[in-house]
């Protein structure tokens, strides 16, 4: 029935803690579909290739998801202590977040609803 006590489960939940240095934007006015087309070009690579695809992408998702990249690469140099050269994107992903939802007058009083939707983009680097 019950493994043990809650204090206990929380530590062993918390032992297997991911040591990888990551970025997460979460809320961006990006729907998943489109973000995913960004990200799936670049899972894999290395950060240099990465960063030179995201530039010259035309999508909006690129511009946003350049700037996780970024983050995230700052943070291994900063907090992990490593190096730009040696990294690579070990996981990316886009979650559905929130929708936002309007409404837009059609004729004969009618409304269309317009769904805004959004994601949270989560970028994982590892070291080779």
């Amino acid at each position: 029935m019950a493994k043990g006590h809650r204090s206990q489960i929380k530590r062993e939940r918390n032992e297997v803690k991911d040591t990888r240095p990551s970025a997460k934007l979460s809320y961006a006015r990006v729907s998943v579909t489109k973000a995913c087309f960004v990200l799936d070009a670049i899972r894999g690579k290395d950060v240099r290739t990465a960063l030179a695809i995201l530039a010259y992408n035309p999508r909006y998702a690129s511009g946003v998801i350049e700037k996780l990249l970024k983050s995230a690469i700052a943070n291994a140099e900063n907090n992990n202590g490593l190096r730009a050269e040696n990294l690579y994107i070990a996981e990316c992903y886009a979650n559905k977040g929130p929708t936002m939802k309007r409404i837009q007058p059609r004729a004969q009083g009618r409304a269309y609803r317009i769904e805004k939707r959004m994601s949270h983009i989560t970028i994982v680097l590892d070291e080779r």
